[in-house]
């Protein structure tokens, strides 16, 4: 009998997925396209976990996640499964600044994550004595790597502190929120570490990262949005799932995980859910406690990841109280290095970088900060307003903005961004070496492949085709999976 004909005559498996992000829900729209019988349970009211939509001033924006790597095919792909693909959409501007030594500066073209190819474009950035310090990598003896390097601190090595601190740093913190100090380059900056293990002075090897990506001539936008805000994607996922004959359930905690003689019993507040296969699609901690019964090892490396909070301020002004500011034109927005020793790290002025938000409200003017990084959660406790305050105060700092906003909203996102210290991927290797070794039972999601939607989407396919494979004995074709464990910025 065919293989065919014996899953058409045979009940399908059922996979339960627990957590409903967008690694969760790319997970069980994977799963369902194979023929598996799926059910998702997250355990809050609300889908697609850092992606979400809310108003400003009656304005539907982005409070989460606003846009999406295009370089990386999966989430881009993803959206055109779920009938997104007429409203994709690039950014209307990617001109971008530096808020650093006092003024809105230019950011530097030609770098690989802040790490220049050519210190002439730096000019605008760094002192005198910084670009100096740069011209001295040729003299110096080679920096050992081993199996892992921190970012920051192999750069401040070769090329000096002010490199790292005006541009690394802004650029790793506005997609980890962490210390590049301690951030590893192998995880987050995968093809640098490449370069820098074949060896020679790192200008030159940020120099053949930037031939290699000429050669491959890559054409379209960098990154994409989607018109009504990227938080509209996880509903699209979710009404593609349910069509698809899965099932999603929210307000469904999970209490536990048991493996019994033919599969798992997932244990939640309401009942016990018999399943042939299990996709963990939550943050580590969550996880972890979940895991610790059946496999302590995975458990315990899991309670080890560390995660960085941050909070948004969105703000809308009349745009006829904000035209005569000439900072506010022409920009996507800026990023803000700590050692400058403001409270905001970046700001994105959204009617600017998005069309449809422009279009949505022509009478109004968008923007937003981000506040918090990695080890600095005191700012998260202020009060909503003093937040906003903070946020007008640096924005008045850095683009002369004396307008008072007529909305505000923050958003808080408490351990949102898992950090990626050096040895993070030794970590990652571990995980998975330990759940392995349960039957049927994958993870993903932001921890292991990359914090960006793509590398969520791509982690929680490699996981869907595995549960898939180990239920049926069929490889999966209908896997998209581009794999690597670098993130979005390392790309």
């Amino acid at each position: 009998m065919q293989r065919s004909q014996q899953r058409a005559e045979t009940p399908p498996g059922h996979v339960v997925v627990i957590g409903g992000g967008i690694a969760g829900l790319a997970a069980a729209h994977h799963l369902v396209a194979t023929g598996l019988r799926v059910t998702l349970l997250e355990a809050t009211d609300r889908l697609g976990g850092k992606l979400m939509t809310g108003e400003v001033a009656g304005v539907q924006v982005d409070l989460g996640a606003e846009s999406m790597l295009a370089r990386r095919p999966e989430a881009v792909t993803l959206a055109r499964e779920v009938g997104l693909a007429d409203r994709l959409q690039p950014p209307a501007t990617a001109t971008a600044s530096l808020w650093t030594r006092d003024a809105l500066r230019p950011m530097p073209k030609g770098h690989v994550m802040g790490v220049p190819g050519d210190p002439a474009v730096l000019g605008a950035v760094l002192s005198p004595e910084g670009l100096a310090r740069i011209a001295e990598e040729r003299d110096l003896t080679p920096t050992a790597v081993g199996d892992d390097v921190a970012v920051g601190a192999y750069v401040a090595d070769r090329l000096g502190r002010e490199v790292v601190d005006r541009l690394v740093e802004p650029l790793l913190g506005g997609v980890y929120a962490g210390d590049a100090y301690r951030i590893s380059m192998r995880a987050a900056v995968p093809r640098l570490f490449e370069a820098v293990q074949e060896g020679g002075p790192l200008l030159e090897g940020v120099r053949r990262i930037q031939e290699r990506a000429a050669a491959r001539q890559r054409t379209g936008p960098v990154f994409q949005g989607i018109e009504g805000g990227i938080g509209t994607l996880p509903t699209a996922v979710a009404d593609a799932v349910r069509a698809g004959g899965g099932e999603i359930l929210d307000r469904t905690p999970v209490l536990g995980l048991t493996r019994t003689g033919s599969g798992w019993a997932v244990r939640t507040d309401t009942r016990t859910i018999a399943a042939d296969g299990i996709v963990l699609a939550t943050p580590a901690w969550s996880a972890g406690t979940l895991l610790a019964a059946e496999s302590p090892a995975a458990s315990a490396e899991l309670s080890g990841v560390e995660y960085a909070s941050m909070a948004l301020v969105t703000l809308a002004f009349r745009r006829a109280d904000i035209e005569r500011y000439e900072a506010l034109r022409g920009r996507s927005g800026f990023l803000v290095p700590p050692v400058d020793g403001h409270t905001i790290k970046a700001s994105t002025f959204s009617s600017n970088k998005w069309q449809w938000v422009a279009d949505s409200a022509p009478d109004l003017f968008v923007l937003r900060t981000s506040v918090g990084r990695y080890g600095e959660e005191d700012h998260l406790h202020r009060e909503d307003a003093e937040l906003v305050a903070v946020s007008l105060r640096d924005l008045a700092a850095a683009t002369g903005l004396t307008a008072r906003p007529v909305d505000s909203e923050v958003t808080r996102w408490i351990g949102g961004l898992p950090q990626y210290p050096v040895g993070h991927l030794a970590r990652v290797a571990r995980i998975r070496d330990e759940v392995a070794k349960l039957p049927a039972l994958r993870v993903c999601g932001a921890v292991y492949d990359g914090v960006g939607i793509p590398a969520c989407i791509a982690s929680a396919r490699r996981a869907a085709d595995e549960i898939a494979r180990e239920i049926t004995g069929e490889i999966i074709a209908t896997s998209t999976l581009v794999r690597g464990t670098g993130s979005e910025a390392g790309q």
